[in-house]
């Protein structure tokens, strides 16, 4: 039983850990947000991760049934979920960084912050279309007769583990911004803007490769 449950939690955390990759997020989050205040920053760490949490959760649980009652494939999820990516990284690359946006940012800081936790910065900066579709896999991957305790234990410390990651790297990786300076975290938050949009390209171009695979497969039935 104890191997069971060692199985499970290393394979659940194998499978999100790479796709999920919590200093990438951290470091993301610290470019979308630099000017949080520690407080705002403890908050955004905490809602990013509870938000990731049941995200995952209900993607193990429910996410294959909720694609199968709309009519979305996995291919279509990437396509999306691409496209959104890709919008927020380039209008970060876009922005400007002057005084008066500054202090503007700072007035209602609160209030963005707390409406961007959830959309995009959990989702799909922390929790995309790739770890989704990887939590559907791993869901619709379980037993005929049903997940077992222990099974159900390993998942449950597996998520635990994964959210004390990504609570974390968020929450700490502003102790970089000062050692890095003013020059330092604007290249940084340039260079991030940039893995963002190629991130949203690539989730894009997954799920366009997808959907071009199922039209070949369905040209190959009909020939």
């Amino acid at each position: 039983m104890l191997q069971e449950f060692v199985k499970t939690t290393l394979f659940i955390l194998a499978s999100l850990l790479p796709i999920i990759n919590p200093p990438v997020v951290g470091f993301i989050v610290l470019s979308m947000a630099p000017h949080a205040t520690e407080m705002e920053r403890a908050e955004l760490a905490r809602n990013i991760t509870l938000n990731s949490v049941i995200l995952l959760t209900l993607s193990l649980l429910l996410g294959a049934y909720v694609l199968a009652f709309f009519g979305i494939s996995i291919p279509v999820l990437r396509v999306a979920g691409g496209i959104i990516v890709a919008v927020a990284g380039w209008k970060l690359l876009q922005s400007r960084n002057d005084d008066a946006r500054d202090r503007e940012g700072m007035e209602g800081g609160s209030m963005t912050l707390r409406m961007q936790a959830f959309y995009p910065l959990t989702l799909p900066l922390t929790v995309g279309p790739g770890a989704i579709a990887v939590a559907i896999a791993l869901g619709t991957g379980s037993p005929k007769e049903g997940p077992l305790p222990v099974h159900v234990a390993g998942v449950g410390v597996a998520l635990i583990l994964l959210s004390l990651c990504i609570y974390f790297c968020v929450r700490y990786a502003c102790r970089l911004q000062r050692f890095l300076g003013d020059v330092g975290t604007q290249v940084v938050m340039r260079l991030f803007a940039f893995v963002i949009f190629c991130i949203g390209v690539q989730i894009f171009w997954s799920g366009v490769s997808g959907l071009l695979d199922s039209l070949h497969g369905v040209a190959s039935l009909m020939s």
